[in-house]
């Protein structure tokens, strides 16, 4: 089976304490470890504004999971999150070849330093 390139957007609800957002966010971090995937890359977005409510929610904590697994990993991970009543709202997606470039510089912080740099030499003009 080919190993791809993922990338996981969750909302959790936002009447979880701190411990049980840490709880959560370990729990699916398993699932994935126990299915032989490899977790490239974690953030932790924060509570946000959601765009419209969810179950009469209006804010979520919103992270970001980067990960490599077979195609089988995402059918497992989705079924983890639609049996986890924390979990408003999720995405997967593949990435292709360019999407795994730009994650990586911006990983890499090269996107803020480019847009700097830009501000910089306009004001320098």
């Amino acid at each position: 089976m080919e190993v791809r390139n993922y990338e996981t957007v969750f909302i959790l609800t936002p009447v979880l304490n701190e411990t049980q957002v840490q709880e959560t966010i370990e729990k699916f971090s398993q699932v994935l470890k126990e299915n032989s995937a490899d977790i490239i890359h974690t953030e932790n977005w924060g509570l946000k504004k959601l765009a419209y409510p969810i179950q009469k929610k209006n804010t979520g904590y919103y992270f970001l999971v980067e990960f490599t697994g077979s195609g089988n990993i995402v059918d497992v991970l989705e079924l983890a999150f639609r049996r986890d009543e924390r979990i408003i709202r999720f995405l997967t997606t593949v990435l292709d070849k360019h999407a795994v470039a730009y994650s990586q510089r911006r990983r890499n912080g090269e996107m803020n330093q480019q847009k700097a740099q830009k501000q910089s030499e306009a004001v320098a003009q």
